[in-house]
């Protein structure tokens, strides 16, 4: 089974743009958070789905 572009209707061509940061494109994301830290006093994040090295 092909693996699906998370980021495009596509099939993943493995260009790693998804594993980017948002602030930085030049670097790679490290989970810092800071791309949904703000001034604001809530944020929230939705998740679609986890997925395993199993899928």
């Amino acid at each position: 089974m092909e693996k699906m572009c998370v980021l495009y209707d596509r099939v993943c061509i493995d260009c790693g743009e998804c594993d980017r940061c948002d602030l930085d494109p030049e670097k790679i994301c490290d989970n810092c958070m800071k791309c949904i830290n703000g001034d604001d006093q809530y944020r929230s994040i939705q998740i679609d789905a986890i997925i395993t090295e199993e899928e």
